[in-house]
C-alpha cells in the first residue's frame, strides 16, 4: 500500500504514500500513538487506512494548491486532527485550524519539526525541516529543479533565493529531502544543479 516505510529516529516512522491522479506524495510520520500527516492530498480512504486505530494528531498542508488538500475535509473530520498550513495560504485551504510562520515548530510525538517559509511556488508555500537531515519540500524543491511558478519571473527569483539561502545554505549534502511529487533526493546530489537551475529561469 505504501511506497516505503522507514525510521527517521529512534521512534518515529516515516512512511510514504502516492495518491491520487498526480501522485502527489503524503507522508505519515509516526511517534507511537502520535501521528502527523503532511498533505492529505487525496485518497481520503486510502490515508485513514494508513493512519490505522492511532489516530492523527495534526495534518500539514505544505501550500495552497489544491492537488494538496483534495482528502484534507474528510481526513480531519473522521480523526478530529488539528489543520496547519501558513498565513498566506491559509483562506484558500478548506479547514485550517491554526495557521503558521517562518520559525515556528510542530511536534509528532518527542519530535520537533521547524516551519520554513519559502515563496514563489504560492505565497505561503512551507519546507518542514526535521534535525536539518530530513526536509519536506512540498512543491519548492524537487530532483531536478524548483517548483513551478508559470513563468513569473518575480517568482522564480523569489523561489530560487530562498532555495539557495534556507535549505541549500543551511543544511549538509547528506540531507535528503521527500517532495510532493515523485523520487526523494538529497541536497548532495541537486547542489551541483543551482547555477544551471538559476540560469535557465525554471
Amino acid at each position: 500500500m505504501s511506497e516505503y516505510s522507514r525510521d527517521l529516529a529512534e521512534g518515529l516512522t516515516l512512511t510514504k504514500l502516492s495518491v491520487g491522479p498526480m501522485d502527489n506524495n503524503a507522508y505519515l510520520l509516526s511517534a507511537g500513538d502520535d501521528q502527523l500527516l503532511i498533505d492529505a492530498a487525496n485518497d481520503a480512504s486510502r490515508l485513514l487506512d494508513l493512519i490505522g486505530p492511532a489516530g492523527l494528531r495534526t495534518v500539514v498542508t505544505t501550500h495552497r494548491h489544491g492537488d494538496h488538500w483534495q482528502a484534507l475535509s474528510e481526513v480531519i473530520r473522521t480523526t478530529g486532527a488539528e489543520s496547519l498550513a501558513h498565513e498566506a495560504d491559509a483562506a484558500e485551504i478548506p479547514v485550517v485550524t491554526r495557521t503558521l510562520t517562518d520559525g515556528d515548530t510542530v511536534e509528532v510525538g518527542d519530535h520537533t519539526l521547524e516551519v520554513i517559509h519559502v515563496v514563489g511556488h504560492t505565497p505561503g508555500s512551507i519546507v518542514l525541516s526535521y534535525q536539518g537531515k530530513h526536509l519536506f519540500t512540498g512543491d519548492s524543491l524537487f530532483p531536478g529543479g524548483v517548483g513551478n511558478t508559470r513563468g513569473v519571473k518575480e517568482n522564480f527569483d523569489s523561489l530560487i533565493s530562498d532555495v539557495e539561502q534556507k535549505l541549500f545554505a543551511r543544511f549538509g549534502d547528506d540531507t535528503v529531502f521527500y517532495p510532493g511529487h515523485g523520487k526523494d533526493s538529497t541536497l548532495g546530489t541537486e547542489r551541483p544543479s543551482l547555477p544551471e537551475w538559476r540560469a535557465r529561469g525554471w
